[in-house]
């Protein structure tokens, strides 16, 4: 994981697709969120895995599942997909697993495909994460449209929690104030991590709104002010200890998503096969060398 420069962290909490429409910043969040992450083995991360996923989201599809979840492939970093799982609370959580364990013929599908996707894997883990909504800037909850997502992790240094609330804040102010196109969910770690860490999630619906955010990081840092950037620095320097940022794709072929997701954007959720060429060669004619 890399240093945190204040410039980056201000990139960061400024780099983010589009403005949102009123209905979308106030739409509900999910309080917990369960992310899965499957490391794939060298150059086992496409076509295969895509193949051995999709056999989850048939299951899960046959079984008319009420819990959805989106899958992300790594664009950068180490090769792997993350499966994102939202619920209402951590009792659904537990009621989502106990139904699926008393559906034998769902169960026993899941199982049989966990362990034929286990060939193509180098490892898995969990994490499980809590909707921050006072650290979060207009956070999208529907991403029917959304084609990337970024993700940046936080650590905390124990005791500056305050601190890095504070740090939040002046962030969220000045992309007010600066008018810019930044939106996110804050997630705290809850399980699965070393403890004050803290995970930034904002989608994009194209890579063109992660120039936008780029372009617009001198309007963020100007809106802060001298004396606002200096205390920004001199807050960063006691509070983060590291940050790791990285960049997904959203995988339509691997997510199990609602229909009203589907509907919205067929082409892109559930494409039709590419058609088969009418075009057949001449029975007289051989393959040219």
């Amino acid at each position: 994981m890399n240093k945190l420069s204040p410039f980056l962290l201000g990139l960061s909490l400024a780099v983010a697709g589009s403005a949102l429409a009123a209905a979308q910043e106030s739409a509900s969040m999910p309080k917990v969120l369960q992310i899965t992450r499957e490391f794939t083995k060298p150059y086992k991360g496409g076509a295969a895995h895509d193949k051995s996923e999709s056999v989850f989201v048939q299951a899960m599809t046959r079984a008319k599942w009420p819990t959805h979840y989106l899958a992300l492939s790594s664009l950068s970093g180490k090769s792997r997909a993350l499966y994102l799982t939202p619920y209402d609370s951590f009792e659904a959580w537990e009621k989502d697993t106990k139904a699926v364990s008393m559906n034998s013929a769902l169960s026993a599908e899941l199982e049989r495909a966990s362990v034929n996707d286990g060939t193509l894997l180098d490892s898995v883990d969990q994490v499980v994460c809590y909707f921050d909504a006072d650290l979060s800037y207009r956070p999208k909850s529907d991403l029917a449209h959304s084609r990337y997502v970024e993700a940046t992790v936080f650590h905390v240094r124990p005791g500056h929690e305050k601190d890095w609330t504070e740090i939040v804040k002046m962030a969220i102010d000045a992309n007010k104030k600066a008018g810019t196109s930044a939106h996110w969910s804050m997630w705290d770690l809850a399980y699965g991590g070393d403890g004050n860490d803290y995970i930034m999630l904002s989608a994009d619906n194209s890579m063109s709104e992660i120039d936008r955010g780029f372009s617009e990081n001198k309007q963020f840092m100007d809106a802060l002010g001298d004396e606002g950037k200096k205390k920004f620095r001199e807050l960063i320097a006691v509070t983060i200890d590291t940050t790791d940022g990285e960049l997904f794709a959203i995988n339509p072929r691997q997510s199990y998503v609602s229909d009203d997701w589907i509907k919205a954007d067929p082409d892109f959720w559930k494409p039709k096969p590419a058609a088969a060429s009418a075009a057949k060669p001449a029975a007289d004619k051989k393959p040219q060398p």
